[in-house]
């Protein structure tokens, strides 16, 4: 009989049925479990990420910093030429500070590109990129490795630019008021007359993708995705007004001495690009001109 299983001499015992796999109630208090427990896990897991990311953008920041000294201590202490300029020879202007490769050589014997003064440190292009930022450029590596060669595959026009997620502040003037510039530092050795940042994280309002939004590599709260475009990389960007309170959110920067240390959005001076090699003409504010860009508070001590 069926459930019945006969053994020697005759006996038999009856076999208890067991449901095959499980009833419908079972099944959904099983998927009821792993919803929540996903719904737990995945604060823990976003979190996670975002320290692991922080913690490579500090290292990006520190090997940039190092990649500097070492281009320093090849080149009788002084550091690069900024590649952040529009023009030729006495003629020309500040750029955005985030270039990686700007338009022309300023001069026969600079380069556009920043490759060409540091990929002998950096190989990897990634280490130039903010790891927080929505999406790397899609041609970065590329770009990074023809240095003053490169022209976007994307574009009909030549010899294009490229800007990333950093800013880059060596040699680097820009209009932080009247009678009042930031300079960047020319040289290892140090200048008190000169800014000690080398490297700092994006952040800025009114860049030429978004007109009327505060942006940064680093995530904003309620932010959105601009999209890269062939000349500028994507970052996180939210609606507010200049003159309204800056969204909060924890940035990094490189110094000459080689540390990199965190600061606020909220602790931070304002800069505008100048449109003369000087420093002491601005561009107007948004939505005119190049945008506003924010720097640390201590970068001038």
């Amino acid at each position: 009989m069926e459930g019945e299983i006969i053994l020697a001499k005759g006996w038999k015992f009856r076999r208890k049925h067991r449901p095959q796999g499980f009833t419908l109630v079972e099944l959904m208090v099983v998927i009821a479990g792993i919803s929540m427990l996903m719904g737990l896990m995945l604060p823990v897991l976003s979190k996670a990420r975002r320290m692991a990311d922080s913690i490579r953008n500090v290292n990006n920041q520190r090997q940039i910093t190092q990649a500097l000294f070492f281009y320093s201590a090849d080149n009788d202490g002084w550091y690069p030429k900024s590649v952040a300029t529009v023009g030729f020879d006495d003629i020309w202007n500040w750029s955005d500070p985030r270039k990686l490769i700007g338009k022309h050589k300023r001069t026969p014997v600079s380069h556009r590109a920043m490759s060409e003064y540091l990929g002998k440190y950096i190989k990897d292009a990634g280490i130039m990129f903010c790891p927080n930022a929505p999406f790397e450029y899609k041609y970065l590596q590329q770009a990074w490795q023809a240095g003053d060669q490169w022209d976007n595959p994307d574009t009909a026009l030549p010899r294009d630019p490229l800007g990333g997620t950093y800013c880059f502040w060596w040699n680097y003037i820009g209009y932080l008021g009247p009678r009042k510039l930031f300079v960047g530092p020319s040289a290892a050795t140090g200048d008190r007359h000169k800014s000690r940042l080398l490297v700092s994280d994006f952040f800025g309002y009114g860049q030429c993708q978004n007109r009327s939004a505060f942006g940064s590599c680093e995530e904003l709260k309620n932010a959105s995705v601009t999209d890269e475009t062939w000349l500028l990389s994507s970052y996180w960007s939210c609606e507010g007004d200049l003159n309204s309170q800056k969204p909060e959110v924890t940035l990094s920067a490189g110094y000459t001495d080689g540390h990199v240390q965190s600061y606020s959005s909220l602790d931070v001076v304002l800069l505008r690009v100048s449109k003369t090699s000087d420093g002491r003409t601005p561009y107007p504010d948004p939505p005119l001109g190049l945008g506003i860009f924010f720097v640390p508070q201590n970068c001038m001590h």
